[in-house]
């Protein structure tokens, strides 16, 4: 079985700016992986390797270089020798340091042995025809631009929103808010918001204080990521149940991961398979969660629909009743022509309609 794995980059290109509490993109950067087999011509698998810029643990100068060794690596297996092995060729071709060089060649790979029809898992929302429920995303800007974006994703069909909050005033941030409280009760809207580590020790209770007024679902992440105490204290007595986010990114050991969210005890963690080291360790996120009654939800990273697509499929899996993640493929000019689509605040899948692919 003579595997081989080659790579080109893919520069994405945002429709609009992007703002968070990071700073604002106007495009990312994701490496297309394809893995092909001279003895079954014409079967290809696809995946996506995309750090994101200041927060993935691959974000390395050399990372295209990093990626080039890998890829050569594995293209030198004997696979008659070297069991082809999922999860031992990420384990011992794969650094851990690379997770999403994990994540694009885990799907690549996924979808190289489903017979290379981007069906990476057989679930509900590829045979079904079932949508998965999302929330609507609402990028940091001033306040007429929220408010857009707002009255946007609401005539889009999204019960559920989730704005970024903590880059520009908080006072605009806590109007937009009210607006949406004043038409509509936590019962028919629920708001998400995702502060991106942007709060601190002198300022968080305050702001949590102030968030609470409209019966928000969850915070993300509320200070930066790797303050354990502060983060298990603010989760012990915030007014609003906090979701871990960036606290869970550069974590593979499982012992780590339990005793993170053990130590920690969040409502809610979120879960980024791209920037997690992919599915397999996405699923020890979950079973630990599960085992502790921490709820969750996955989200995308930014990802083209590549990437997009085999996070949706393994989200599918779960039967998870919680909004997702997993609106982010339609903020760019160049992403690639799918089967995915946005129908009344959920994600689908149309088997009648043909992908796009790069050439490569």
């Amino acid at each position: 079985m003579p595997l081989k794995i080659v790579f080109t980059p893919h520069t994405l290109r945002f429709k609009k700016q992007a703002g968070t509490s990071r700073g604002v993109m106007t495009e990312r950067k994701s490496w297309l992986v394809r893995v092909t087999d001279t003895e079954r011509p014409g079967v290809e698998g696809y995946g996506e390797c995309g750090p994101l810029p200041g927060l993935s643990v691959d974000d390395l100068p050399d990372f295209e270089n990093q990626l080039a060794d890998v890829c050569s690596l594995f293209n030198e297996l004997d696979l008659e020798v070297f069991p082809f092995n999922l999860s031992i060729i990420l384990q011992q071709v794969i650094p851990e340091h690379l997770p999403s060089v994990r994540f694009g060649i885990e799907t690549a790979l996924l979808d190289y042995m489903n017979g290379g029809n981007r069906i990476i898992y057989h679930s509900p929302f590829i045979s079904d025809q079932k949508g998965i429920l999302m929330n609507g995303l609402i990028w940091m800007g001033d306040y007429d631009s929220m408010q857009q974006q707002v009255q946007q994703k609401l005539e889009q069909g999204f019960a559920t929103l989730k704005m970024k909050v903590g880059a520009i005033d908080f006072q605009q941030e806590l109007q937009v808010l009210a607006s949406v409280r004043k038409q509509f009760s936590a019962s028919e809207i629920t708001l998400r918001v995702d502060a991106n580590g942007a709060f601190n020790a002198e300022n968080v209770d305050t702001k949590l204080e102030a968030l609470a007024r409209f019966d928000l679902h969850s915070i993300e992440q509320p200070v930066k990521a790797g303050q354990h105490e502060l983060m298990a204290q603010i989760c012990a007595s915030s007014p609003v149940p906090v979701a871990l986010d960036e606290e869970l990114i550069g974590i593979f050991d499982y012992r780590e991961k339990f005793a993170l969210l053990k130590k920690i005890q969040p409502t809610y963690i979120i879960l980024k398979p791209g920037l997690l080291g992919g599915f397999r360790q996405t699923k020890e996120w979950i079973e630990i969660a599960d085992r502790l009654k921490i709820g969750w939800w996955i989200t995308s990273a930014l990802e083209s629909n590549i990437g997009l697509n085999a996070i949706a499929q393994f989200t599918s899996q779960f039967h998870n009743e919680l909004p997702q993640g997993l609106g982010t493929g339609q903020l760019y000019h160049n992403n690639f022509e799918s089967p995915l689509y946005i129908r009344d605040g959920h994600l689908f899948y149309d088997l009648n309609k043909e992908w796009e692919l790069p050439s490569f």
